[in-house]
């Protein structure tokens, strides 16, 4: 399959001042959210992406058009609700200082699987509906593009780590344990049997390797050789 890179849109004021903004409208991203996009955007620029998936909300459709301002070739921007910000209901607008003290914040940390957000939607619907169209895309995209396709899906915290934790077969009750902050790049491939997650909330480093990489069918036994950023004949130079 191909290899989907799940990018968490930049910082807002409501993440600085610990509001629970949800699916709020007109929530932008702020002067370091901003910057934190242009940073993964110029990690992204050296790899030729198939396409960019983007969550309908403002924060997300920001961070997704700075990636495309670096990419050379334009790939298709695709809008998909299946990766939109969880249905947090009468919680959405909240401060975590003031929910935190809710009996159903004990439950949300220690056993998501259980938890159903009053007026919104269950953690565990979430992750079934954001998995559903990641895994559906990818399938998409390697139709369209072939195996050694590279896509970005730009989406939120609680999502990318709903994905991650199914990519790793971890249970939602676990998926907590998982960091995923502003801006950052995490890389999936979806092989022919079980994912294989390449490295997760990373938010420095070169991903040139991702040109010319295709992730082997079977996970290779002993760790492997590992990957090399792309500088052979032909490597693009950063501007």
């Amino acid at each position: 399959m191909a290899t989907v890179l799940l990018v968490r849109h930049g910082r807002t004021a409501a993440n600085v001042q610990g509001i629970l903004a949800g699916r709020t409208a007109g929530v932008d991203l702020d002067d370091i959210g901003r910057e934190q996009a242009a940073r993964s955007a110029g990690r992204l620029a050296d790899v030729p992406l198939a396409a960019i998936v983007s969550s309908p909300l403002d924060r997300c459709l920001q961070t997704s058009a700075a990636i495309l301002e670096r990419q050379s070739h334009a790939p298709q921007l695709t809008i998909d609700e299946g990766i939109v910000e969880c249905d947090y209901g009468d919680w959405q607008g909240r401060t975590l200082k003031e929910l935190s003290g809710e009996p159903l914040w004990k439950v949300v940390q220690s056993t998501p699987s259980a938890a159903q957000f009053p007026g919104g939607e269950s953690m565990a619907t979430m992750q079934a509906r954001a998995v559903a169209a990641i895994r559906h895309r990818d399938a998409e995209v390697e139709k369209q593009h072939g195996p050694g396709a590279v896509w970005v899906a730009v989406s939120h915290g609680d999502i990318i780590k709903a994905v991650l934790a199914d990519a790793y077969g971890m249970h939602l009750d676990l998926f907590q344990r998982i960091t995923v902050g502003p801006a950052s790049i995490s890389v999936v491939h979806y092989g022919a049997g079980a994912p294989s997650v390449h490295s997760t909330n990373t938010e420095l480093g070169d991903l040139s390797w991702l040109r010319t990489a295709t992730p082997p069918a079977d996970a290779p036994v002993g760790g492997g050789a590992g990957t090399v950023p792309d500088t052979g004949p032909g490597a693009p130079t950063r501007s």
